[in-house]
Formats: structure tokens, sequence, C-alpha cells
């Protein structure tokens, strides 16, 4: 069941509308999906004993990984709006698990990179994901088969919502 409200269909067919549901139904699942990964990684945090930083500064940690990036970069790639990722680069640079610098050709810019003690935390997504794909495909849950069709699926639907900034709005 959506937890969106119903969207009236005038004119539509039942077709149209079951597609509406299933589509609602759908986007439930993935923000529903996104809240319950930052909780997994929280509790995984909490069983290790990492207890300042949140889960979205963890993912922000591992999607840097080994780069040296800007604020604007990590926005273009789609990881982070644009005050949360300022926000949360600042927090990681202060609590010491990135490196900042200015740069030299634009000193408005500011790169960072993961420090030893980002680089631990990095290690410590990648194990907890690394389990995940273990798991998922040890009990059936997804195969290579299955895992491609989902990343395409979503591809195709990040695609559209894209096109719909670009050129509707």
């Amino acid at each position: 069941m959506s937890v969106f409200a119903p969207l009236e269909n005038p004119g539509g067919s039942g077709a149209d509308v079951g597609f509406m549901t299933r589509y609602l139904d759908s986007l439930t699942l993935v923000e529903r999906l996104h809240r319950l990964l930052l909780d997994v990684i929280k509790d995984e945090f909490e069983r290790v004993g990492i207890i300042e930083i949140n889960a979205v500064q963890a993912l922000l940690l591992f999607n840097v990984g080994d780069n040296e990036v800007t604020a604007g970069e990590l926005k273009s790639r789609g990881y982070y709006q644009g005050s949360n990722v300022s926000y949360n680069l600042k927090k990681l640079v202060e609590l010491g698990y990135m490196h900042h610098q200015r740069c030299e050709i634009d000193r408005r810019s500011v790169r960072v990179r993961l420090t030893q003690k980002g680089r631990d935390v990095r290690d410590v997504v990648g194990k907890l994901f690394s389990g995940h794909a273990r798991g998922l495909q040890e009990r059936g849950v997804l195969d290579m088969a299955g895992i491609e069709d989902i990343t395409v699926a979503l591809k195709r639907l990040e695609r559209y919502w894209t096109d719909q900034i670009r050129y509707i709005y």
C-alpha cells in the first residue's frame, strides 16, 4: 500500500490507475530503502564503536574513496545536495576524517581527501557492503541477473527524472 495520496485520473483507464499505483508503491519503496540503508550503516557503526559521525557522513567518506574532490564534484556526481554536502564536509574536516586544501587555480574552491581515520571508516562501510553482496547471493535473494535488472531499471528512472528537471522545469 502506498503512503502517497491517491491522485485523480480524469479520463484515464484502469490500466493507467494501476500503473500509477505501482509507481507510487515504487517511490515509497525507494524512499524506505534509502532510510533503511542509513539505519543499517548506523547500526554497524554503533556495533564497532564509531559514534561521532552519522550514516550520511559515512556514505560520503565511502563515496569519496581514494579520490581528491571538491564539494561541487560530489554534487555533480549526484551524491549530495548543496548545503548538505558543504555542512558534512566541514564537519568531517573538523573531526579529522578529511584533509582540505584550497585549489591553487581557483582559491574559492576547496579540495578534500580522506585522512587515515576517514579511510578506516570507508573500509568499515566497504566491508559491510561486501558482506551484504555475499549474503544476497548465498541466500538466493538476488543473483547477477536480478541485480542487473534492478540497476538498469533504476538508471532508466534516474534518467527520466533528470530529463524532467532539465527540460520541463
